[in-house]
């Protein structure tokens, strides 16, 4: 009884542990033990819940377009950010142009002025510009190419003597232009006023007439005014004002490196037909890019059936030729649209960012002008859209020489009987892929030819987007016969009938076929003429037969 009674307590502890162990137990795994009962009760009902598969889908979904939206955010507070600094530049601005004429005090072009302050500075400086400019006298040059012609321009009207993009020669003042002709008019109107007491008439901005400027690339603008004489009012008595908005200092705005060899370039080719077109494509492409980049990955998005087994076996063939992996065609089986065609090529693009490089098939491009389609962008910032040399209609250029047509490459030539600069033309350009999806790309639904390019060009344009815009002589359009689709809408038939006109050829050899039949007429007279010896003419003859040798030339 002794042992026994020994041994209870140590049952009842045992007893008493193991309880605890329980409740224990049940009180930290009791609630999975429910989630395994529901998930074995679940099974049951298996069959109307969603697959793996498709959560997985789900969610991934789910993720991309967080993504999406996280990017678009970053997008925004950049933007944010930028336009907050271009408002601190601007408060900044007066203490820069003060820094700036204190720089200049010691400048070998101006006297050492009698003051230090910025007024006397400034003074110095701009009395310098005009010395050195033809505004008030006249500077000898070395031809007449060197002089610089005045444009005329009112209030309302401006006769351009370099017509521009719009191609006119005279047109209404609207953005820049116009706040220029107000400040300045204004100005003058200040300047006129300035000593005049109260019960002396002002001028106002209705007595101004006339005026004209010219910008002298060292010096600035140059604006002669013309008033009426409000002191003398007569018929022929004027007030003139001759004014100079000079050029600042050259001051070191930014200062960096950029590396481009890790830049790839996905160039986006939309496709419709056009086989041949397509082969001479590919063999430039091999020149410029297989055997000399080789950082630029080619999409082709085709449209329809006719021909696209051939461009895949051209495809196929170049790729295993030369062991160049980076290309990729892509099909659409609908009516051919450039806009489409390039938003399709976009969007096909599944890896992280890349610089878009959008093309035409008939477009021919250099080593040097890839570097420049890399250091002319930058992402959330600048876009380049290069101004394209067109070539002009080979049969027209040549024949009127009396020459063969040389080959391809010995026709892209910079000049003007070759060709001119494109610079009514968007399509070619180079931005990065998440800038084209920021402005929400092209307008897909324009089908047939042009107007998705400009549409794309506006948005950049009426974004923060630093537009850089420039002549290119690495990108050269071939010409090729085009045909204008009476079914167009007007604006896009007037904008195809109008670049086939400036396409042909230059307004000289236009002329030139269009007085054919007198050209000809000449020629045979100077053929069936029989020059007789020098010594047997009179000199009213042979100043005659001079001239005619000069009409020839």
């Amino acid at each position: 009884m002794y042992r026994v009674g020994q041994q209870m307590p140590r049952v009842l502890i045992l007893l008493f542990s193991l309880s605890m162990m329980s409740m224990l137990y049940v009180a930290k795994f009791g609630i999975y033990m429910d989630g395994q009962f529901r998930h074995e009760r679940s099974i049951e009902f298996s069959s109307k819940q969603p697959s793996d598969i498709d959560l997985h889908s789900k969610y991934k979904s789910e993720v991309q377009n967080l993504q999406e939206k996280i990017r678009m955010l970053e997008h925004i507070l950049e933007t944010t950010d930028r336009k907050a600094q271009n408002l601190s530049n601007q408060i900044s601005h007066q203490s820069l142009m003060i820094r700036s004429l204190q720089e200049f005090k010691n400048s070998s072009d101006l006297q050492k002025p009698t003051s230090d302050s910025v007024d006397t500075n400034y003074s110095n400086y701009v009395q310098s510009k005009v010395k050195k400019a033809e505004i008030l006298h006249g500077v000898a040059l070395k031809s007449e190419y060197e002089i610089i012609p005045f444009t005329k321009f009112t209030l309302n009207k401006i006769f351009l003597v370099e017509p521009g993009l719009g191609k006119r020669v005279v047109e209404k003042p609207i953005g820049y232009k116009r706040k220029d002709i107000n400040d300045v008019v204004t100005y003058a109107v200040n300047e006129m006023n300035k000593n005049r007491t109260k019960n002396e008439r002002k001028f106002n901005i209705e007595d101004f007439i006339e005026g004209m400027y010219r910008t002298e690339p060292m010096t600035g603008t140059q604006y002669e005014l013309f008033f009426r004489e409000i002191d003398q009012p007569q018929k022929h008595a004027y007030r003139k004002m001759t004014l100079m908005r000079p050029f600042g200092l050259l001051h070191n705005v930014e200062s960096g490196q950029k590396n481009t060899s890790q830049v790839w370039i996905n160039l986006i080719l939309p496709l419709s037909g056009r086989i041949e077109a397509f082969r001479q494509f590919m063999t430039r492409f091999v020149k410029v890019v297989i055997n000399q980049d080789r950082r630029v990955y080619l999409t082709v998005v085709y449209f329809g059936q006719e021909g696209f087994k051939t461009v895949k076996d051209i495809m196929t063939s170049t790729a295993k030729e030369h062991k160049y992996k980076h290309m990729k065609l892509v099909t659409l089986k609908e009516e051919f649209s450039r806009g489409r065609g390039l938003q399709v090529g976009v969007l096909s693009w599944k890896s992280v960012d890349v610089l878009l490089f959008l093309c035409d098939v008939d477009i021919v491009f250099t080593v040097d002008f890839l570097e420049r389609c890399r250091v002319n962008t930058e992402p959330r910032k600048r876009v380049y859209y290069p101004i394209v040399f067109s070539l002009y209609n080979p049969n027209v250029v040549y024949s009127l020489q009396d020459m063969t047509i040389p080959s391809e490459r010995e026709q892209l030539v910079i000049s003007r009987n070759t060709g001119f600069w494109r610079d009514f033309g968007y399509g070619m350009t180079c931005q990065y892929r998440s800038d084209f999806k920021a402005v929400n790309g092209f307008d897909e639904y324009i089908s047939g030819w042009g107007g998705e390019d400009v549409f794309l060009y506006q948005k950049y344009v009426r974004t923060d987007y630093l537009v850089i815009r420039a002549t290119d002589p690495g990108l050269f359009h071939l010409w090729h016969e085009k045909t204008c689709d009476p079914n167009l809408n007007s604006e896009q038939y007037r904008s195809c009938i109008r670049s086939k006109a400036l396409t042909e050829a230059s307004h000289a050899q236009l002329g030139l076929l269009a007085f054919k039949d007198e050209v000809n007429i000449h020629k045979n007279l100077s053929k069936n003429q029989v020059v007789p010896p020098i010594g047997s003419m009179d000199a009213p003859d042979r100043m005659k037969q001079s001239d005619q040798y000069q009409s020839e030339e």
